[in-house]
């Protein structure tokens, strides 16, 4: 587990913590150097069970969640986080990032529970977006 932080004001992001499980190292990264630009405190997870420890030790503003990951995958993520009730960080949003891009894998993803879709590949701009909307709510 790793965690990056950016204290710049003025940035879209600024104030949010994010947590992002995703099992591909240079996506992780990737995700994790350009929502830290944008202001976002963010701290990196490789797999499920990271995902829901650092869930549970950062209490984040929401975490963006690989769907189809090794071992454990987002959904497993979804039930184990929900588990953990809302004091050690159960009820933190949780948004479902995949390449499963048919209706019904979109409706299954969202009817077991995540607060939002991203549906890769996506841009930066729909990234931002989905961040903004899911924090504001």
């Amino acid at each position: 587990m790793q965690t990056l932080s950016n204290h710049t004001s003025r940035k879209p992001l600024s104030g949010l913590m994010i947590v992002i499980v995703e099992d591909h190292d240079d996506t992780r990264r990737y995700l994790g150097l350009f929502l830290g630009r944008l202001g976002a405190g963010v701290v990196l997870a490789r797999n499920a069970l990271e995902g829901v420890e650092a869930i549970k030790n950062n209490r984040p503003n929401l975490a963006l969640c690989d769907i189809q990951m090794p071992g454990a995958n987002g959904f497993q993520l979804l039930r184990q986080t929900r588990a953990l009730g809302p004091n050690d960080g159960g009820s933190v949003p949780l948004v479902a990032m995949t390449s499963l891009t048919t209706q019904a894998d979109r409706a299954r993803i969202l009817n077991a529970g995540f607060e939002a879709y991203l549906s890769k590949p996506f841009t930066p701009n729909m990234l931002t977006e989905t961040i903004l909307t899911v924090a504001r709510n």
